[in-house]
């Protein structure tokens, strides 16, 4: 059990590797976060929102949705972790 559970790891692991080395270098300046979305956030932002800060506007606004369904799983996470962890009293006096 505990070398099937070791090869789903390794495989798992390595579809993780090979998956992000696809992805643009950290900081890059002509990834297309920072030549597409970035920009128009940055022009937008006030006229779309009117926030004046961009932080914000794109937290609240742009990503809103997004921000409220994290909030979900975090939210539902918990309780399922309530109701697994809780104890049972039983009725019954011994």
């Amino acid at each position: 059990m505990k070398v099937l559970a070791l090869i789903i790891v390794i495989l798992t692991g390595s579809l993780l590797i090979y998956s992000s080395l696809d992805m643009p270098d950290w900081g890059d300046p002509n990834s297309p976060a920072s030549t597409h979305v970035s920009p128009r956030y940055i022009e937008k932002t006030i006229e779309e929102t009117a926030t004046p800060n961009a932080v914000t506007s794109v937290l609240a606004d742009y990503r809103g949705y997004d921000t409220l369904g994290e909030t979900v799983v975090i939210f539902t996470a918990a309780v399922v972790c309530i109701l697994l962890l809780r104890r049972f009293e039983d009725d019954k006096t011994h």
